[in-house]
């Protein structure tokens, strides 16, 4: 019984929504950080529908081709930086969490990134596959035929 309790999808639930609450207030972000990730976010934001791209080719398309990692750091802690990220900013410059498609961003191989103990990678390939995106038992994309790698883009 102590076992189940422990492991209840409801308390992992409200762990994880504590545990980002937490983060979020003692999460200091420089300017130069905040540059980033705004500009992550607003790039993925453009993402088109039924499209992927990876986390190396929205670094390049911000100049910084060397930061991939960082790209994908900010997907896996988006929850946490966009309410750090919306502490600081004005009402109508806020970013809505939920319209932000971190689900189109995925390895440079087409490969849906793994997330430890999370199965959100299969979540991802859920989304994914609803928007009509191949994705193989082996959560590869065939980025060929769904892959969305422009030379330049507005954000």
């Amino acid at each position: 019984m102590l076992m189940e309790i422990l492991f209840s999808p409801v308390l992992f639930l409200v762990g994880y929504t504590l545990n980002s609450i937490f983060a979020a207030r003692i999460m200091k972000l420089t300017d130069e950080s905040k540059s980033f990730y705004l500009a992550v976010y607003l790039v993925a934001s453009k993402i088109p529908y039924g499209k992927v791209i990876s986390y190396g080719h929205i670094a390049y398309l911000l100049g910084k081709p060397q930061n991939a990692r960082q790209v994908g750091s900010s997907m896996k802690h988006l929850d946490m930086i966009v309410q750090a990220l919306n502490a600081e900013l004005p009402e109508e410059e806020q970013l809505d969490r939920q319209a932000l498609p971190w689900w189109r961003v995925v390895s440079s191989a087409g490969k849906i990134s793994p997330r430890g103990n999370s199965s959100s990678e299969f979540r991802q390939a859920e989304i994914l596959r609803s928007e009509k995106v191949e994705v193989s038992d082996a959560l590869f994309i065939d980025l060929q035929e769904f892959g969305w790698f422009p030379e330049d883009v507005d954000y």
